[in-house]
């Protein structure tokens, strides 16, 4: 790679992280050309330079702001031993996720999800595959831990799954729009009582 390339491939990089915080804040519908090149400082033609169309800005975005998920979420949580410790690694670095000072309005996945959800489109697809993708790794997560001797082996990995998307929704909504400040603890909380509920006698 030349130093002109990864010159602009820095450029490229620094902007989507400033669109992912206005996605944070302003939703996917509220991020234009225009207001990623207000917030950045660009012009318009520079920006379109990098993304020719809002759509492909939108998908960038969203690419991006996955592969920062993996980072922070993902791969921590992946070093952990297999079972419950990864399962719980998954979800307190969710919560982590959405409460950083990176996304000043809180995950930008889920806020496109409640936007995107009946509008069809590369974006919603997007969204949803990621979306399945990290439900499915859940799964995986939970499968293991009935592997492991650590939940029952007659509990649902499919369900477990369902439910710990269900708390880390609801913590993410108590906190953003009710401001309870309680959320992230009884969040986990709620964790700890599915993962007793399914634990291996």
């Amino acid at each position: 790679m030349n130093a002109q390339t990864a010159k602009g491939e820095r450029t490229r990089a620094a902007i989507l992280d400033e669109a992912l915080r206005l996605v944070s804040k302003d939703g996917l519908d509220g991020l234009t050309i225009g207001t990623l090149a207000e917030a950045t400082g660009m012009s318009k033609s520079g920006l379109f330079a990098h993304f020719g169309s809002r759509e492909e800005l939108l998908l960038a975005v969203l690419a991006h702001g996955q592969a920062q998920f993996s980072e922070v979420v993902f791969q921590p949580a992946i070093a952990k031993p297999r079972g419950l410790p990864r399962l719980r690694a998954m979800f307190v670095n969710w919560l982590d996720w959405t409460q950083s000072a990176d996304l000043p309005g809180g995950c930008p996945m889920i806020g496109g999800a409640a936007e995107f959800d009946d509008k069809p489109g590369a974006v919603r697809d997007t969204l949803a595959s990621g979306q399945r993708n990290w439900v499915e790794t859940l799964k995986r997560a939970a499968r293991q831990a009935i592997e492991e001797g650590q939940l029952s082996k007659d509990a649902d990995p499919e369900q477990i799954a369902f439910e710990m998307f269900g708390i880390a929704l609801v913590v993410h909504h108590h906190r953003r729009l009710l401001g309870y400040r309680k959320a992230r603890e009884r969040g986990l909380a709620a964790l700890d009582s599915l993962f007793k509920h399914h634990a291996a006698s």
